[in-house]
């Protein structure tokens, strides 16, 4: 038997499998032994062992049968945002304590028919509202990553936190994730793994917790590019039950991925030079750029001139759109009901119910979202946000008419903080956080985040590469080019 599986990525171990070299069940039971060996990382909080076995076996099954596809006897945890079929899903929050859903989630139902072996659930910040994994019912999840000779726990990044930081410390292959304003790549930035939001409407929301709807999307955390392409592949299509779902072939994201970028035109936008940012995130902006140069890419400065207001326009949208999706946790019908007393009527329940039910991050997010849509508001805020995000829309537009291929960027403003360094601070702090992933979703793009190097701490830091709508596998393939130049193999030393 081979050693450390647990350690593989989908395509290692997809070989190893194919070859005879090891069973998705010696897979499987190497991961469950790190995630038991783990709990320090609180990365997983639903277990599934027995799921996992089962799958594994039914895998090795169609292995030896030899019409597997890629995915198939692969070991991945699913982030607690995604419906599971009688496993909690809880998203993250008390107000959805108890729920066991009656259906899976279609991203999740595909990977399972996939052969794909779901390990458990994964942390995340509540309702996937935040950026350092510090919102969530059980608690935060920790990066495996530490500073230097500092052993303070480190943020792995949010919403996708414990995703990040199951992948990045092999606790399984890959992971499933859901991004916003952020929540793939950012996490993945701060754990040295890949993370792509795809396209909106790539990959079906169905069975996915909304938080908001016209943003989120789900997407794979991978060990690699490759991992991401066999991972995108398999959780991509058209789902009728999706009304945003689009109906458009999925490539082989994988045979697209020749990483040969002489040619392209990689486009560096101004507007990402942002007052105080640290310069080690400038020099391996830097680097990057001289490192698709090299790749014999043709480099070209460009401008997004609606980008400082994405942020803003971003912190209307989402909890616009958060509290009327949140409306529905009530304490009728499913999850946490608050205790009543004598002569309480229907309303003090649901004030009760979601009093208690919700942290206070996501409350706040529902006042605003509530404040942005009441009467008098609404036009002030967010219809303008919503012509800002147009704007957002139509500079991207412009400048792919203009013949850029990606557009490169850092991924986040800094490398990972202290788990309790950002939380007292104003709120607005933790945002800026997102201030290079917002506009992505605002206009609907492909985005995808690349561990680029270490900074003075040791700590890995992230590029980002922006594609053209449906251009996953050119995305993709400009991806694979900056991971082989950057070289990135660093992994966390083992402390958990």
């Amino acid at each position: 038997m081979m050693t450390d599986l647990n350690s593989l990525g989908l395509s290692g171990a997809r070989d190893a499998l194919r070859k005879g070299d090891t069973t998705s069940k010696e897979l499987t039971e190497a991961c469950l032994a790190a995630i038991e060996g783990a709990g320090a990382l609180n990365a997983f909080v639903h277990h599934t062992p027995q799921i996992a076995m089962d799958a594994a076996a039914a895998a090795d099954a169609r292995i030896a049968g030899g019409d597997a596809p890629a995915m198939c006897g692969l070991p991945i945890g699913i982030k607690d945002l995604f419906c599971t079929r009688g496993v909690p899903s809880q998203a993250g929050s008390r107000i959805l304590e108890g729920f066991l859903p009656e259906y899976e989630s279609t991203v999740s139902q595909k990977l399972a028919d996939a052969g794909a072996v779901m390990l458990g659930k994964l942390n995340m910040d509540e309702f996937a509202m935040g950026s350092s994994n510090e919102t969530s019912v059980y608690g935060n999840a920790v990066n495996p990553w530490r500073r230097g000779n500092d052993d303070a726990a480190l943020t792995p990044g949010g919403s996708s936190g414990g995703s990040a930081a199951a992948v990045a410390a092999d606790l399984c292959l890959a992971a499933t994730g859901t991004d916003t304003g952020g929540s793939i790549r950012q996490p993945a930035a701060f754990t040295g793994t890949v993370g792509i939001k795809p396209t909106y409407g790539r990959c079906s929301r169905w069975g996915v917790v909304a938080f908001a709807s016209s943003l989120d999307q789900a997407g794979p955390m991978t060990k690699s590019v490759r991992d991401a392409a066999i991972m995108l592949e398999a959780m991509a299509g058209f789902d009728p039950k999706d009304s945003t779902s689009a109906e458009r072939a999925v490539p082989d994201f994988e045979a697209a991925m020749t990483g040969d970028i002489r040619g392209k035109t990689i486009g560096i936008p101004r507007e990402y030079r942002m007052d105080g940012m640290p310069d080690e995130i400038e020099a391996l902006w830097q680097d990057g750029i001289a490192m698709m140069k090299d790749a014999g890419a043709k480099i070209v400065d460009i401008s997004l001139p609606h980008t400082k207001y994405a942020l803003p326009a971003y912190y209307v949208i989402a909890p616009a759109e958060a509290s009327s999706n949140l409306a529905r946790y009530d304490g009728v019908r499913y999850g946490h009901r608050a205790k009543l007393h004598q002569g309480d009527g229907i309303t003090e329940m649901y004030e009760k119910t979601r009093a208690e039910g919700f942290g206070p991050e996501v409350q706040r997010r529902v006042m605003i979202g509530t404040y942005v849509l009441s009467a008098g508001f609404y036009d002030a805020y967010y219809n303008r946000a919503r012509k800002v995000r147009t704007l957002i829309k139509r500079d991207f537009e412009q400048v792919f008419d203009q013949g850029i291929d990606a557009i490169l960027t850092p991924a986040t403003p800094s490398a990972a903080f202290g788990l309790g360094e950002m939380t007292d601070a104003d709120p607005v702090a933790m945002y800026l956080n997102d201030v290079f992933t917002v506009t992505v979703n605002l206009a609907g793009l492909p985005g995808i985040s690349v561990p680029a190097g270490l900074d003075k701490q040791g700590l890995p830091l992230g590029l980002q590469l922006i594609g053209r709508p449906w251009e996953e596998a050119d995305l993709l393939s400009s991806a694979y080019a900056l991971e082989q130049a950057a070289g990135f193999v660093a992994k966390p030393g083992k402390w958990w």
